[in-house]
């Protein structure tokens, strides 16, 4: 059995919020720079050249990539052979997102009583967390600071199985149609296919946490994230849906066994700040 004291999960929280917020990945960046040579539109080109220069200029200078700095949502691999100690995982994890978001000046976008008073909790807490048990002796953590304007237009559907591929294809494209510039295109389009309601959700969004353009390791998968792609970008949306034809950096699809009767369905945007950050302890 391995020990990990909290604070020091505490501490690597706090670096990978301020990091995720002013350093885009390279994964990111190569899609990013791809795009750009890609791309025929005038506009859809000036517009990729602004959001590079921008990350250049976030990274150098630390300062954040957006302004909105986003929904902490912190995804959790635990090893079975790993003994935290020293507090309350959740509560070190809490704690890490504050100081962050407060010593990195940082926006707070979270409020409290969400239908009523929706009070500002000052601190961008409580974070979203989700949790994996796997084998080893290690703690993976991923950092992904979500925007408002792509995961607001997270749509979620259960269909007749009879709809299958087609059903799929024509709910991710009208989704994406649909949500027009609010995600901050090119986007990278998460999807979720199976098992519940909430298993589709989730699925969905850790599809964003893939290396950008790594296709699924089932082959059938695969073939349908290429084929997405080139209808999402056939859209002709492009760059913050100024017309082009790069409307999405990539497709990724998460995949769980569902129940006969149904077919559930889930879209996760992810915006041009694909902001993810990660270390293993």
């Amino acid at each position: 059995m391995r020990e990990i004291d909290c604070q020091t999960i505490t501490k690597t929280i706090a670096r990978l919020c301020q990091d995720a917020a002013y350093l885009l990945p390279e994964d990111v960046l190569r899609a990013l720079q791809q795009a750009r040579q890609t791309e025929e539109s005038p506009l859809g080109q000036k517009i990729l050249d602004q959001i590079l220069l921008n990350a250049d200029l976030a990274g150098k200078q630390r300062l954040p990539l957006c302004q909105d700095t986003g929904t902490t949502v912190v995804f959790l691999e635990v090893g079975q052979d790993v003994h935290i100690v020293g507090g309350n995982v959740y509560d070190c994890i809490q704690q890490g997102v504050s100081q962050g978001y407060t010593e990195g000046f940082l926006r707070a976008s979270i409020v409290e009583k969400p239908f009523s008073a929706r009070i500002n909790t000052k601190d961008n807490t409580p974070p979203v967390i989700h949790t994996d048990i796997v084998p080893g002796d290690k703690l993976r953590i991923q950092v992904m600071p979500k925007g408002g304007g792509c995961e607001n237009m997270t749509r979620f559907t259960v269909m007749l199985p009879s709809e299958g591929r087609k059903g799929i294809t024509d709910f991710v494209l009208r989704t994406v149609e649909e949500s027009g510039g609010n995600p901050c295109p090119p986007i990278i389009v998460g999807v979720g296919i199976g098992g519940t309601g909430e298993t589709a959700m989730l699925l969905a969004k850790k599809a964003l946490t893939r290396e950008v353009g790594q296709t699924n390791p089932d082959e059938e998968t695969a073939d349908f994230e290429r084929e997405l792609l080139g209808k999402v970008n056939a859209l002709g949306l492009g760059p913050q849906a100024v017309g082009g034809r790069v409307t999405a950096l990539a497709v990724h699809i998460g995949t769980y066994p569902t129940h006969i009767t149904a077919l559930p369905v889930a879209v996760n945007l992810q915006c041009h700040s694909a902001r993810l950050k990660e270390a293993v302890l």
